[in-house]
């Protein structure tokens, strides 16, 4: 049976609450930290196109989306995103919660949480 994958950084304290979250719910799920294993340019993409765009899966109110340089926030293509999320990999929503079903989401709310594994 797949499980839900939940992607993201081992000491962000919102991966951690939603990881308790499956775990107290009997959600059957792995982690990946996405700083010790990059996620693939072809499925960050793909992230992308199932959120509604690069916009949704890059946090723009991040610091470091704040401390990066004026000529780096003007990424467009495809190509641009995936190179600036290799090098900053802390620019993506914490958690990305890939579910066996392919369903893609960003970021972690009790309330929303329990209505996607209720």
């Amino acid at each position: 049976m797949k499980h839900t994958t939940l992607y993201g950084l081992a000491k962000c304290s919102t991966c951690v609450k939603a990881r308790q979250w499956l775990a107290d719910h009997g959600v059957a799920h792995e982690f990946v930290d996405y700083r010790d294993h990059p996620v693939p340019a072809a499925t960050l993409k793909s992230w992308a196109g199932k959120l509604g765009g690069w916009e949704k899966l890059v946090n723009r109110a991040s610091m470091t989306w704040r401390n990066l340089p004026e000529d780096r926030k003007t990424a467009s293509t495809d190509a641009q995103w995936t190179q600036l999320i290799a090098e900053y990999p802390a620019l993506v929503r914490r958690p990305v919660t890939v579910t066996p079903d392919g369903e893609v989401s960003v970021g972690f709310t009790e309330k929303r949480y329990g209505e996607r594994f209720a």
